[in-house]
């Protein structure tokens, strides 16, 4: 069985696509599974520094397979990274989610999971579950208040209603607004940039930027500093320091 999940890697960059158009890109257990192990391989492999998430078919995604889930009671949970094959343990590395058209239920969450949201102008977010009888339990419920007002947060739970692209990028839950079918270039143009920096230093600036949050103001730089250390003692912040004397493009080495 071919899978549903997609992974081509080049420039330092990794495009990860959700390949079920046929049910908006819903996610089933199967897929769950793939996707569990496509961001194993975005953070396994040395030649990428940044992933790119879409779907396939002008849609983000449609959240849980619900017609499995009725038939079956199947959950999209994988055992190594949670619900959705990402909710649970999030990439290492940077991950920009490119949404066309609705970005739903678990495919909200699953684009909370990512660090960037570029979205096209016609996209829109949503957390329906409250109108199927559930709760956005694989992350909507916990993070969506982190990236937006919490009363925002609080009437699109409670509601179930979706907001677009523009009113995502008022509230700062959008990091860009990209013409309708062109989410997924400009997100890609982003990760360009993003490849373009030293591997190390991009991931450790990640790991840092989200596990301070749950740091004590008191003891924010006490906390960072055994694991910038690492950087600033890499071979990468060599390069760095020569590539700038000698007016070239640096030769990252990711340690």
């Amino acid at each position: 069985m071919a899978s549903t999940v997609t992974f081509e890697a080049a420039g330092g960059l990794a495009m990860i696509t959700i390949d079920r158009p046929q049910v908006r890109n819903a996610v089933d257990k199967a897929t769950a599974d793939a996707l569990a192990a496509a961001l194993d391989e975005l953070d396994g492999r040395d030649d990428v520094t940044v992933g790119v998430l879409t779907g396939a078919g002008g849609f983000f995604s449609a959240g849980m397979d619900l017609k499995a889930f009725s038939t079956s009671g199947e959950r999209p949970i994988s055992d190594s990274r949670g619900s959705f094959g990402i909710c649970g343990r999030l990439p290492e590395k940077p991950l920009i989610a490119a949404v066309e058209g609705e970005a739903l239920g678990g495919g909200f969450e699953i684009a909370l999971a990512c660090d960037c949201i570029v979205a096209a102008a016609d996209a829109a977010f949503g957390l329906p579950e409250v109108r199927r009888g559930l709760v956005a339990a694989a992350g909507g419920l916990v993070r969506l208040p982190q990236r937006i007002p919490r009363n925002v947060a609080m009437e699109m739970v409670i509601t179930g209603e979706s907001i677009g692209a523009l009113r995502a990028q008022e509230l700062g839950l959008v990091n860009r607004v990209a013409a309708s079918g062109e989410a997924l270039d400009t997100a890609r143009v982003v990760a360009e940039v993003v490849a373009a920096n030293a591997p190390l230093a991009v991931k450790t600036s990640k790991r840092v930027l989200r596990e301070s949050a749950l740091w004590p103001e008191d003891e924010l730089f006490e906390r960072q500093a055994p694991i910038i250390d690492v950087v600033r003692s890499s071979e990468d912040a060599q390069e760095g320091a020569r590539a700038f004397v000698e007016k070239r493009a640096p030769l990252w080495q990711g340690r």
